[in-house]
């Protein structure tokens, strides 16, 4: 075949496609790598562009994954500024935007996704702003001077977590979210009504039950009009309505999918010698109750790296790992491990007014995850409690002067 080879090309220069990469050499891969990435950067940290990266507490050199000179000397060649357009999977090839064909033995997919965009008018307007990117953090502050009033559309992790840099920044912030709590897609309502709290004390308005209709200003942002009428002045906009998967030319290639392209325990899609891990994998995880998700979480996307490239190392491995995220706004730290979603008890542990707490959920009796508040104990044993499964009273477990860990030897439920 004419053009350039890889014995494994990985499409995706992020935590996934980095972390593939390292491991492959790790496990003596002698044959060649390369990593294709939209992006100008090698790969870097994506979770600190919301929290340290833009509230300028580190440089960009602090949060790169590894140094040029790691890459360089592991012989993992970087194509940088190209998007792959289509995958061809009968001949193993796969084509950039800039019409380069290049030839893989396995190809490990770890796009990730893009930041989903509003629809409506003025969603292109000067002053609308992702962060995703080191390039979209980097377009937001040279803006910062300019602006006094943000509007942040989507209360999750990424719209609070701008919120409460910005307003460190000392600018007047409102959080629009469209249903009735933030966090509602990732957290209980008793830990979505403690980060809505802790966000109007610092002086960020929280609307919620909110739509938008339109984004208005003549080329530049003025003011975002909802759905009720209402008007918000605004310089700035901020998107935070998650991400859309990354996976198109995969499905184009007939790959099962949808929301992600599906994968099975060792990261193989349904196309021969095509793997996909990260952000982009649908994939069956007993911690959802073997239901098929996507994780947007780092520790999803490195594990799942993993997994595919012992699978090409030869080596028996299947993907089990705990989910676990973190989020930092103002001087609150969240430790969040499994997944609450199903639950149908839930107890708090600790008191929530000391902003030092954990909320323990659990499903049928079994701890199934924790929300942890600035209880950095709590999450450390914690872990070991969702991935085993544990049972443990709800009473026993709302007493935080007993360790987590005491808490299941006593029960005789240790975790392995």
């Amino acid at each position: 075949m004419q053009g350039e080879f890889f014995d494994v090309l990985i499409v995706g220069a992020g935590h996934a496609g980095a972390q593939a990469a390292i491991a492959l050499r790790r496990g003596e891969f002698a044959g060649s790598i390369a990593v294709i990435g939209e992006e100008p950067e090698l790969p870097y940290e994506r979770p600190p562009l919301s929290k340290d990266y833009l509230s300028g507490e580190k440089a960009f050199e602090r949060i790169m994954i590894r140094s040029p000179g790691f890459w360089d000397e592991r012989e993992v060649r970087f194509l940088l500024n190209a998007r792959v357009v289509k995958v061809d999977a009968a001949r193993h090839c796969v084509v950039t935007d800039a019409g380069r064909r290049i030839g893989y033995g396995k190809l490990i997919w770890a796009a990730g996704g893009h930041p989903r965009r509003l629809s409506c008018v003025g969603h292109d307007l000067v002053g609308v702003h992702a962060v995703r990117t080191r390039a979209d953090v980097d377009r937001l502050l040279t803006e910062i001077g300019r602006t006094q009033q943000v509007v942040v559309i989507g209360g999750g992790y990424i719209g609070l977590e701008a919120a409460a840099a910005l307003a460190k920044f000392g600018k007047s912030v409102t959080v629009v979210e469209a249903q009735n709590r933030v966090l509602a897609r990732v957290a209980g309502e008793a830990l979505s009504r403690f980060f809505e709290g802790e966000h109007r004390a610092h002086g960020v308005t929280v609307m919620l039950d909110q739509a938008v209709e339109c984004i208005e200003g003549q080329g530049a942002v003025s003011g975002v009009r909802l759905a009720d009428g209402t008007v918000l002045p605004a310089q700035m906009v901020i998107i935070g309505i998650g991400i859309v998967p990354a996976v198109e030319p995969l499905l184009g290639a007939d790959a099962e999918g949808g929301n992600g392209v599906r994968v099975d325990a060792q990261c193989r899609t349904t196309l021969a010698d095509i793997f996909a891990v990260g952000d982009c994998a649908a994939h069956p995880n007993r911690f959802a109750d073997g239901a098929i998700i996507r994780l947007e979480s780092v520790q999803n996307a490195n594990d799942q790296a993993m997994i595919a490239a012992k699978t090409i190392l030869g080596e028996a491995a299947e993907y089990d790992a705990v989910p676990w995220f973190w989020s930092n706004q103002y001087d609150l730290k969240l430790q969040t491990v499994g997944l609450s979603t199903g639950h149908d008890e839930w107890v708090v542990r600790g008191t929530i007014a000391d902003r030092s707490f954990s909320i323990i959920y659990l499903r049928g009796g079994r701890v199934v995850a924790l929300d942890c508040v600035n209880a950095a104990r709590d999450y450390v044993q914690g872990r070991a409690l969702v991935n085993a499964g544990t049972r443990l009273p709800i009473a026993a477990l709302r007493d935080a002067s007993v360790s987590l860990k005491d808490l299941a030897a006593a029960s005789g439920e240790t975790p392995s």
